[in-house]
């Protein structure tokens, strides 16, 4: 159920593993941040693979920008998981919490 979820989600809005999966890891099956936040990594890789095939048989996908994002989120990918595990748990779980606040209220104004 928490992995149709988040590849319903991801396919749709072309979200699913952050927003989706590290809550649902955490409320439905007790998992701990560190550990949801991990899994949901890892299930981002089939996850993303799979809605970006779907989306570039629709004509969906442009590469070179993909590239383009991907290519300097290497960095973020590098320092992301050093910092987090320098975070206490529940900072995390607040940090999160807010950043959520603040995508709805800019997909609300906007």
């Amino acid at each position: 159920m928490t992995g149709t979820a988040a590849g319903l989600f991801s396919g749709l809005f072309g979200v699913g593993g952050g927003i989706v999966l590290v809550p649902l890891l955490v409320l439905w099956l007790g998992y701990g941040e560190h550990l949801a936040t991990g899994t949901s990594l890892a299930a981002i890789v089939v996850i993303a693979a799979m809605a970006a095939l779907a989306q570039g048989a629709y004509g969906n996908v442009d590469v070179p920008k993909g590239v383009l994002v991907g290519i300097p989120a290497v960095g973020g990918v590098l320092f992301g998981p050093w910092l987090q595990q320098r975070v206490p748990a529940e900072i995390l779980s607040l940090l999160f919490a807010l950043l959520m606040v603040g995508v709805a209220v800019d997909l609300i104004v906007a």
